[in-house]
């Protein structure tokens, strides 16, 4: 147990008047005693020097003195010999505890600077840690700038190379398939050949979304009003897959962005929610607002939570990649292009998931 300030000036005291009090009552021919008596000052003065540094140290030795004088001189002047050595030996006592108290504080202060050393360095590593941190998040967006480039110049190519004749396609599917009624077995093959172009014209239009510049037409949007009318139109497709469907909503103020974006990013956070979803599940949206706090703007939080089967973590880290997916037929371009939106509107886009437990997208957007 570690005494405090109080207590080992309380030990000191009464270790120091103990000892002179052993020396009083203790009859002179009993030489013996004192020798062991005057040996046992040292203890409380170099505790105190210990404890209490220079100060400590002079102050127990020169209390010491006082208490041990009387003593010499009404008890052992009778000696003038033994007399000269008492006081030799309460001369040592004041160097005793001067040398040992200055060699402790000497200890103290270095043991101090070497503490104010320590958390010096530990917090350059903290802020070294941050910056490399930071460097690591800015090669990362470096490097989908140059994924998302090189896919801007495939979409271009795409746009010019496949849409166009994809249109042809589908209106010459449309023509002969007129040609053929319900049951002819070429009539089912173009109503294929139509259902897989337009599957392709959506896998084009999603290259388009990805690449297409950020900045679009802003203005005031009402996030309440536009995730209401997201899961108005969600509902059926919701209840045909036996998932229940539902908005928890705060007041929160209008921001500013695009948002047809946004509607889209939200329509891909729900849709995702709705199809990792079995029957009974639930899928819910949640809006929050976090108010101003020091430095850092006020900002809404939406929470797109499902009760499904969850995202292995093995997947976690990879699920905003652009052509990662982890659902069958799947073009693994929707989560990409919600956090780009995201993203090209100030905000954030995180997801937090537990295999078996669900899985929670949150978009945070400043107000």
């Amino acid at each position: 147990m570690t005494l405090t300030g109080p207590l080992r000036i309380l030990f000191l005291a009464a270790a120091i008047i103990g000892i002179s009090l052993f020396h009083y009552l203790t009859p002179l021919h009993l030489p013996a005693l004192h020798d062991i008596f005057q040996r046992l000052y040292y203890l409380p003065i170099i505790l105190a020097a210990l404890w209490f540094g220079l100060r400590g140290g002079l102050a127990a030795s020169i209390i010491v003195s006082i208490l041990y004088v009387p003593h010499v001189l009404f008890q052992w002047g009778v000696h003038p010999s033994l007399e000269l050595e008492k006081f030799l030996e309460i001369l040592l006592y004041n160097v005793v505890g001067g040398v040992t108290g200055f060699l402790c504080q000497k200890e103290g202060e270095r043991r101090e600077e070497l503490e104010r050393a320590a958390r010096r360095l530990e917090e350059s590593y903290r802020a070294l840690r941050s910056q490399a941190d930071l460097i690591i998040g800015i090669e990362e967006q470096l490097r989908r700038a140059e994924r998302l480039s090189a896919l801007g110049e495939l979409s271009a190519m795409l746009a010019h190379e496949i849409r166009n004749p994809l249109g042809s396609i589908r209106g010459t599917a449309e023509i002969l398939r007129d040609d053929f009624q319900p049951g002819h077995p070429k009539h089912e093959f173009l109503e294929i050949l139509l259902k897989e172009t337009d599957r392709l014209n959506r896998v084009v239009e999603d290259f388009l979304r990805l690449s297409r510049p950020g900045d679009g037409e802003r203005k005031t949007c009402d996030l309440a009003a536009e995730l209401r009318e997201l899961v108005t139109l969600l509902g059926s497709d919701a209840a045909a897959r036996g998932v229940r469907i539902g908005l928890e909503a705060d007041e929160v103020p209008p921001v500013t962005g695009d948002p047809e974006k946004l509607r889209q990013a939200f329509l891909n956070l729900m849709l995702n929610g709705i199809q990792a979803t079995g029957a009974g599940g639930a899928v819910t949206v949640r809006v929050k607002m976090f108010p101003r706090s020091g430095d850092d703007r006020p900002l809404v939080e939406l929470a797109f939570a499902d009760t499904g089967a969850g995202i292995p973590r093995e997947s976690l880290e990879r699920i905003f990649t652009p052509f990662f997916t982890t659902k069958e037929g799947g073009t693994g371009l929707g989560l990409a292009i919600t956090q780009r939106i995201v993203e090209g509107h100030g905000g954030t886009v995180t997801v937090e998931s537990e295999p078996g437990q669900g899985t929670t997208f949150l978009v945070r957007l400043p107000l």
